[in-house]
């Protein structure tokens, strides 16, 4: 999955002939899945025509502050244009619009979209050799950085004019990889590895049968895309589970019983920076496993168990400079339970839920966590959805690694 999934982006179009790259654009944009709206200046549509960029976008194109068709004359509210979107790409930008925006003059409906713009704005210029050149255009290039505007620098090539130089606009490929590159490198936790476990184990009894628990996964697959979403290269290892994540930066490594997900920690944990253990893991397992069925008899079945090793404190052990953080799913005296378990596994932060708190725990879609540092820090959360309560436990790791 792209950095780009799930965001709102306005790609604003002025009269370039590059305009024809736009479609490409849209199309990459909507591939990466993200979600598109157009903003054309009136004379952008001589050069591609809204019908195509709407089909594209799966959205009305706009051009005008108000559309003189309708009956009613509708109004493009700009500001609302600024409010919704997380970045904005203005492509192509030519040297008549760059000027405008240096300027702030504002006589259409893009150019107030920019003005009113309340998330990054990117432009890619395009124009022949000579204008990109002009003392003017560098002056508006260097400008609109100094507002914080990102600049896609423009290629050289072949000109609408026939001149070979600088000024052709970049391609959508490259613009697209501009932009995500770009967040990617804005991110809190870009170039950081987080090793991650999520869901159960299951310890056999017999080739059919196997001791296991409830857990689903969904709070250790919420957090691997939420780290992934801040930046980070996360190795999640996953016990059974039907939950799943799509994500670039995103690694999954499936295991069954606890002593393999031992072993896969083990593997990974040296070069993590971060080292959160979600996963329910089963403290028994079976000392012997039958290698045939057990057939049920009269009597009573005799099951010997014995302590599967513990993930958590094994890494307490070796950790150097790793962030650990554990979980503790607790059914009575939860707050000590859970910094007994903070401080004899060396943890610098642990997530204690209960059940006897109604939304939490395991297979829902919710959880109310307290989180606590090593310094006995109490920090309690209401009942969230799991996706929210993975931002709130990443939030407060960064609090701690910037403290």
């Amino acid at each position: 999955m792209s950095v780009l999934s799930g965001k709102k982006i306005l790609i604003g179009i002025t009269a370039g002939i590059a305009a024809y790259k736009t479609a490409s654009l849209v199309r990459l944009f909507i591939k990466q899945g993200a979600e598109v709206q157009v903003i054309m200046t009136p004379a952008s549509k001589d050069f591609i025509t809204p019908l195509t960029l709407s089909t594209l976008s799966k959205n009305p194109v706009y051009s005008t502050f108000y559309d003189k068709e309708e009956e009613n004359e509708l109004w493009n509210n700009h500001v609302d244009f600024g409010l919704w979107a997380d970045l904005m790409l203005i492509a192509p930008a030519t040297a008549n619009t760059l000027s405008k925006m240096v300027q702030g003059t504002c006589d259409n409906l893009l150019l107030a979209t920019y003005l009113s713009a309340k998330f990054p704005v990117y432009f890619a210029p395009a124009m022949d050799l000579d204008m990109y050149q002009h003392p003017s255009t560098k002056n508006s290039l260097e400008q609109l950085a100094s507002y914080g505007n990102r600049l896609i620098p423009a290629a050289s090539g072949e000109l609408a004019s026939g001149l070979v130089g600088e000024g052709r606009m970049a391609e959508p490929e490259d613009i697209i990889a501009f932009i995500e590159n770009d967040m990617l490198s804005q991110l809190p936790l870009r170039g950081k590895k987080v090793l991650l476990t999520a869901g159960p184990t299951y310890e056999a009894i017999d080739p059919v049968r196997f001791i296991g628990n409830h857990s689903s996964g969904k709070m250790g697959f919420e957090l691997a895309k939420a780290f992934a979403n801040v930046g980070a290269e996360v190795y999640l290892i996953a016990g059974p589970s039907n939950e799943s994540v799509s994500h670039s930066l995103v690694h999954r490594i499936d295991v069954t019983t606890a002593e393999e997900m031992y072993t896969a920690c083990h593997n990974h944990f040296h070069e993590a920076d971060i080292a959160v253990l979600a996963a329910a893991v089963a403290d028994y397992r079976p000392k012997e496993v039958a290698n045939q069925k057990i057939k049920k008899k009269e009597s009573f079945l005799r099951i010997d168990l014995e302590p599967t090793k513990d993930i958590l404190a094994s890494l307490g052990e070796i950790k150097k400079s790793q962030f650990l953080v554990g979980f503790a799913l607790e059914t009575n005296d939860e707050e000590a339970n859970a910094i007994g378990k903070l401080q004899r596994k060396n943890l610098d932060l642990i997530v204690l839920n209960s059940l006897q708190d109604k939304g939490a725990g395991f297979a829902g879609t919710t959880n109310k966590i307290t989180l606590i540092d090593k310094n006995l820090h109490k920090i309690p959360f209401e009942l969230k959805s799991k996706a929210t309560v993975a931002q709130d436990i990443i939030n407060e790791i960064l609090n701690q690694l910037n403290a």
